[in-house]
């Protein structure tokens, strides 16, 4: 017969590896939800794709895309991985307690500060103070759409039974 302490402690890491697998999906929702607003925002302004992610893995990791095919594929393969990671913290949100809205507003607030700071201290993209706002708001907004996709997703999956 298993000791009230071992329940608990096999409860907690069930919750956890609960709150992991569900925040990868919203994760994946999210990054999808994303990617199609970027899509459809370069469409419509004329943008080309971002090589953000890979310049910042680049230089964090020490390495070069050996070629700009293969540099606009790394950088997609690096998008849909951080992103989906990014739904851990969802995840890791819920745990605490917080659930819906709040949890959103937590979780975009976790998403775009962490932009806000590791990109120029990457040196792969301005200071926000150096943007325009158009260039900003665009920004809030993908940022906007992949946490309230992954926050929709979060929580369709998470609804009490």
């Amino acid at each position: 017969m298993k000791s009230c302490s071992h329940r608990k402690q096999e409860s907690a890491f069930a919750a956890l590896g609960t709150a992991i697998g569900v925040g990868l999906l919203a994760g994946l929702a999210g990054t999808a939800a994303i990617t199609i607003s970027q899509m459809i925002e370069m469409k419509i302004t004329k943008r080309q794709p971002s090589n953000t992610p890979v310049e910042a893995a680049s230089k964090v990791l020490d390495v070069e895309a050996v070629s700009e095919e293969k540099e606009q594929k790394v950088s997609q393969e690096i998008h849909w991985a951080y992103g989906t990671t990014w739904g851990v913290a969802r995840g890791l949100l819920g745990l605490t307690g917080l659930k819906g809205w709040t949890a959103t507003l937590a979780h975009f607030a976790s998403i775009w500060g962490a932009s806000l700071v590791m990109l120029p201290g990457l040196k792969v993209a301005p200071p926000v103070t150096e943007e325009d706002p158009k260039t900003i708001g665009i920004d809030v907004l993908h940022h906007a759409v992949y946490a309230i996709a992954a926050g929709l997703v979060y929580d369709a999956i998470e609804k009490p039974r």
